[in-house]
Parts: structure tokens; sequence; C-alpha cells
């Protein structure tokens, strides 16, 4: 008996070894309703070309969508002997209507459905993300414009720097994920060209229509050349590529909350819905969300560098290497939109701790460029010299145990007799994130109009910046009176 998928070029069916490592229904099922969403085109094309009776595309039809319904009801057996989500579906619908099922192939290959499901599925997939990445940076732009001018420490290497505003902070995130919005947004494009009809490599004689498949399907317009359209795997390694950059992102932010929320920072508390308890410890309060969230751009770099490494080899057209694109491409688009989801939850549920945060800016002699940009500004100091002065203030500082707000005029004279009272205008952290008003800049008025920026970018709606309350004596950074 000769193999019922393959035809009468074998004689017997194949090794069981052979059926584990061929069979892809095991994960490519989840691709039922893009293959069966192709199938549907193409036969309602092949009936306007007169390729099909409008009866038999009927019948394929009515049949496909009954399939579909069973799918989704858990009602449909999926059979490894049927190695993949295509033969499944052909095999059943032709239980279900005979002989018009025999007909539906006609024209195309595997080769070009699997390549059209796939990007189908991505597309999909992308379209989840633009949406997941705007709800995130909804939720952040709505935490900074709570948090316009709140002081936390500003950190390079770890270590205190310069005062800046949790506003300005949690901004930052949100521009990193509109950089992740434009590169979805860039794979999306390129991938909308249908590759359904290219048939296994070479295209086909019949006298199909794949204007008409790539519109009825959502294409932009069918892929131009055959040999491409089948081998072509560029649509996934480019979403894999904006999903790692973006996990990443993701990654960076969790390790901060992770950071943030431990007892010796203790900038922010999680809530209960993203953390979890310890079965010896009473008092834990783990950051697992995000730290799960953390690990995830490993798997999700993984599924990159695999497929990448499946596809530098290969010659054209298709070969079963790159059955192997799917299993990895699944895996990774779940665990960004989970990620996606669960970080977009934790921002939600954030609590700040103000005080926390203040106090900690305070600490490291984080002003010490306001009062060398002071020197520079007010006593015509070059820069340089001005840079050492600092120093030199902030070792008697050290010296003293106390910060810089606390040293007296005394104190600044000691080191330099050219200062005068005007500099306590500059020491606290307040002046300093008020006196960075250059464009792009902590200062809280900068972050009231960035987040009114953001959010009629992302709602649609024209928004204005929140009113900024300025501190007594902190508004100029070190102007004269």
């Amino acid at each position: 008996m000769s193999n019922r998928m393959w035809g009468g070029r074998f004689a017997t069916g194949p090794d069981a070894i052979m059926e584990e490592i061929n069979a892809s229904i095991g994960f490519d099922q989840r691709l039922y309703k893009q293959d069966i969403a192709g199938s549907i085109a193409h036969a309602t094309m092949l009936a306007q070309v007169g390729i099909l009776t409008q009866a038999d595309r009927d019948a394929i039809v009515t049949g496909l969508k009954a399939v579909e319904q069973e799918i989704e009801s858990n009602a449909f057996t999926f059979s490894r002997s049927l190695e993949d989500i295509h033969m499944n579906v052909e095999s059943r619908l032709k239980e279900l209507i005979g002989d018009p099922a025999g007909r539906l192939h006609t024209a195309r290959s595997r080769n070009d459905q699997v390549a059209t499901d796939f990007k189908l599925y991505v597309r999909d997939a992308i379209d989840t993300f633009l949406a997941q990445i705007q709800a995130l940076q909804l939720a952040l732009v709505k935490r900074a414009e709570e948090e316009v001018s709140t002081i936390m420490p500003g950190f390079t290497h770890l270590q205190n720097a310069q005062p800046v505003t949790l506003g300005h902070h949690l901004l930052a995130y949100v521009e990193m994920l509109g950089r992740d919005y434009g590169r979805f947004e860039d794979a999306r494009r390129r991938l909308n060209e249908s590759p359904l009809g290219s048939a296994a490599l070479a295209g086909t004689p019949y006298p199909i229509d794949r204007d008409a498949t790539a519109a009825a399907l959502g294409f932009d317009r069918p892929t131009a050349n055959s040999l491409d359209a089948v081998s072509d795997r560029d649509f996934i390694l480019e979403t894999l590529s904006a999903a790692t950059l973006c996990a990443m992102h993701l990654s960076r932010f969790a390790e901060e909350l992770v950071i943030w929320s431990s007892a010796q920072f203790g900038f922010v508390k999680l809530s209960d819905k993203f953390t979890t308890g310890s079965s010896i410890m009473p008092q834990k309060r783990n950051p697992d969300a995000a730290e799960l969230i953390r690990a995830k751009v490993g798997r999700i770099m993984g599924a990159l560098t695999s497929l990448m490494m499946v596809m530098k080899g290969l010659p054209l057209a298709y070969s079963k290497d790159m059955q192997e694109d799917k299993e990895v491409a699944f895996d990774a688009m779940s665990s960004l939109s989970l990620s996606l989801a669960a970080m977009t939850g934790m921002v939600e549920d954030l609590v700040p701790n103000r005080e926390r945060m203040r106090a900690s800016a305070n600490a490291g002699f984080s002003t010490a460029t306001d009062v060398a940009d002071w020197l520079v500004r007010q006593l015509n100091i070059p820069f340089r010299e001005a840079h050492h002065i600092t120093g030199q203030i902030v070792a008697l500082a050290e010296q003293k145990g106390m910060s810089l707000e606390g040293l007296t005029i005394e104190d600044f004279k000691f080191i330099d007799h050219r200062i005068d009272s005007r500099i306590h205008k500059v020491l606290s952290v307040e002046a300093s994130a008020a006196a960075r008003k250059s464009y792009g800049g902590t200062a809280p008025e900068n972050v009231a109009v960035q987040v009114a920026r953001w959010r009629t970018a992302l709602t649609g709606v024209a928004s204005e910046p929140v009113k900024v309350k300025r501190s007594g004596g902190h508004g100029d950074g070190g102007a004269t009176e």
C-alpha cells in the first residue's frame, strides 16, 4: 500500500523514528486558524478563475468551517501520522465532504501553504504586541504623570550620580518601548506579502489570481519571486530580533524593580498580585514576576539564535530544516506577550516610597555637579578648575560626615574665598532636578511636557501638561536674586 500523503512513489509508511522526528503537529496545530483562512481564500480564488466549480468551493468552505469549529471545541483528533496541521485539516475535510477535498490542493504546495500560514500567525502576534506595548506605555505615562516631581537618585555604574525625577526615569522606558513599537511595525510592513500560489518553488501553470488571495488574506500584495516566497524566513527572524530587543528592555526594567523593591533600597512596593512568599521565611515578598520577565529574554534571544543557525546554510528553496522555525518562535512570542502583560500589571500596581527615594537621592553628594556648574556660571571659573574645587568641597563634607547642604558658608570659603551664600540655592536635590531644563532633561516641567506628548500620541486625544508646583528657592538652580 502506498503512503496516503506522498502517493505511489512510497510503498510503505515511515519508520517510527522517522515519524517522531518528522511530525510537527504537536506544535504547528496552533496554526489551524491561519491554515483554514488560507484554504478558504485559495478555494474561493480557484472557483473565481474556473479551476473549481462553485459547488465544490462551497462544499470545501463549509467543510473547513466545520473543521475549525471542531478544533475550537476540542472535538478534533490530531494525528501524528499525518505530520502537520495542513494534512490533518485536509484529511478531516475529506472525511466530511469526500472528493471535493482532494481538489483543494490544486495550484499550491505545502511549501507556500506553510509560509502563508506562518506569516499570518506572525502578523497576528505582532498586532498583539503592538497593542500590549501601547498598554504598557500608557501605564508608564500615567505613573510618570503622578511622579513628575518625585525626586530619586539617578545612577551611573549603579552609584548615585545626579538627582532625577521618577517620572523622567519611567519615561525613559516609554521611549524604549516606542522604538520597539516602530521595529514591530516595520517588520509587519515587510512581511505583509502573500506567498500563496508560489506552489513548491517555481509557481504553477494554473491560471490563478494571486492578487485575489493576497487581498482576501489582508496582504498588501503577492510575493514577486516564488523561490524567495517559499524559502524566506526573514519575517520571523526580524520579528524575533524586535522581540529580543523589547524583551531586553523589559528585562532592564525588571532588574530595576527587583533592586528597588529590596529592603536595602525600598524605593517601591510591588503588589501581592505580582509577588510570592517563601515556604520557610514568612517575612518574604519575592519579586518573582519581575525575575521571570528578566529571564525570558534568554528564551527569546535563544529562539532568534536557533533559527538564525537553521537558516544560515540553506540553499534555495525549501528544506525540511525550516520546520524548526515554528516551535522556538511560538515559545518566544508567547514569552514576550506574557512578559508585556505582567510588566503592565506591575506598573499599574506599583507603590513608590517617595521619602525613601528623596533621601537616597540626597546621599553620595549627588549635587556636586551643580556646585561645579554654579562656580562656572556665577564666578566664571573654568570648568576644570571648578571640578577640582568641588572635589575639595566634597572631601570636606565627607570628612565632616555631612551632606553638601549641611556645609556652612564658612566651610565653602575655606575651600575658595570667592564662594558666596548664593551657592546654597543649588545644593538641594530639588534644585538640581529643576535646573536641568535642557530638552530631554529631568526638570519636572520638562517631564510634564513629555507626559502630555506621549499621552496625546498614545490616545489620539490632545493633552495639556500638568502644572508643576515650584518648591521655594529651588526654581532657578542658582540664578542671582
